[in-house]
């Protein structure tokens, strides 16, 4: 007896795709508002630039994967966004706000110290994707930016939140409780020593010396004193700030 055997609906787009390839071009479809044949169509000719432009040369090719690897990491660092694509959108937009800001002087670098002011007060922090693309504009090595960038303490490689708050760990400070301050705002802000809170209120850090010794324990927010700090008085200083 012969046993009749039950074929599955094929899906065709010029070629036979499966259900993954086809749930991936039903979400494209409903992202863009194309249909499949004007998505294959438009893949096509982003294909075809991205040849007839020489992207595919191994140095151009190397230099764009590596800016596709920093604005991955620059996206994971900030912590917002998850997807290959808007990380790439996002990265694109702040280098062009960062073309600016070098137009701004001149893409003269003598400037490099203004320009990296200029990023800092516009990020809150120098991303090192910043620091290659400025690189590039001023055809200055990675190695002087970085100098510059790590030597003033105006300048942050990591990013900082929008209040920084500064715990002096002098010997005066410290005899009078500095540490159990310190310790305080780490657990009331759910952050660590030299980190920023998840919603990018805060940045914690410690320093050496406040020059306001006889005031101790010292602690500053965006450089405004707070001095004789006592635990019950940290919540009252933080919600100043916004």
């Amino acid at each position: 007896m012969s046993r009749r055997i039950e074929k599955s609906k094929s899906h065709f787009v010029g070629l036979r795709i499966n259900e993954t390839h086809k749930s991936v071009l039903s979400k494209l479809q409903e992202i863009s508002g194309m249909s499949k044949t004007e998505l294959l169509l438009k893949g096509l000719e982003l294909l075809g630039d991205y040849y007839t432009l020489g992207f595919d040369q191994p140095t151009l090719s190397f230099e764009l994967k590596r800016l596709e690897d920093e604005a991955l990491h620059y996206a994971s660092v900030l912590k917002q966004i998850r997807e290959r694509g808007k990380a790439i959108k996002l990265v694109v937009q702040e280098i062009r706000d960062i073309d600016a800001i070098v137009d701004k002087f001149g893409a003269d670098k003598s400037y490099l110290i203004q320009i990296l002011l200029d990023v800092q007060k516009k990020y809150n922090w120098l991303p090192r994707l910043a620091l290659m693309w400025i690189s590039e504009r001023l055809n200055v090595p990675m190695s002087t930016i970085m100098s510059v960038a790590t030597f003033y303490k105006a300048f942050s490689l990591a990013p900082r939140g929008r209040h920084l708050i500064r715990v002096c760990m002098g010997t005066s400070c410290k005899v009078r409780g500095a540490p159990i301050i310190l310790d305080n705002l780490q657990r009331l802000l759910d952050v660590d020593l030299d980190g920023t809170t998840s919603d990018g209120r805060f940045s914690l850090k410690r320093v050496n010396c406040l020059a306001c010794c006889a005031l101790g324990p010292m602690m500053t927010v965006d450089g405004e004193y707070y001095g004789g700090v006592k635990l019950s008085k940290v919540k009252t200083i933080l919600s100043k700030y916004g």
